[in-house]
């Protein structure tokens, strides 16, 4: 049986990454993290059920660095996957604007699919 992948991303370069669970830190990388083969910066692990965007929407990438910043990630659930998570910028203000009127904590309103 295969080992378990997971998906590594790079933001600045809008790339990502499925590398096996086991792999370990290339020679010369900070702590364990793993690195980018384009730039050398420190990939950020989003899980194994993480759908890139395509390189060339800036948009969604935008709202992919928001929802990875507020520490949400892609990791399998027991049955249906990790959940809705936006996908497009104007999903991510619209929660945005609803954290701040609520005063909900972003990262709650950045999980919600309704408003």
């Amino acid at each position: 049986m295969p080992p378990a992948k997971s998906s590594y991303v790079c933001l600045p370069c809008r790339a990502s990454y499925k590398l096996a669970s086991y792999h370990q830190p290339a020679q010369g990388s900070v702590g364990h993290g793993r690195r980018c083969p384009r730039c050398a910066r420190e990939l950020v692990h989003v899980g194994a059920a993480f759908a890139p965007p395509p390189r060339r929407d800036t948009n969604a990438w935008r709202a992919l660095s928001v929802v990875l910043n507020a520490e949400i990630r892609f990791h399998m659930g027991c049955c249906d996957g990790p959940g809705w998570r936006p996908r497009t910028l104007r999903e991510v203000k619209e929660r945005a604007a609803y954290a701040r009127r609520t005063g909900e904590p972003l990262r709650q309103a950045l999980l919600r699919r309704d408003l």
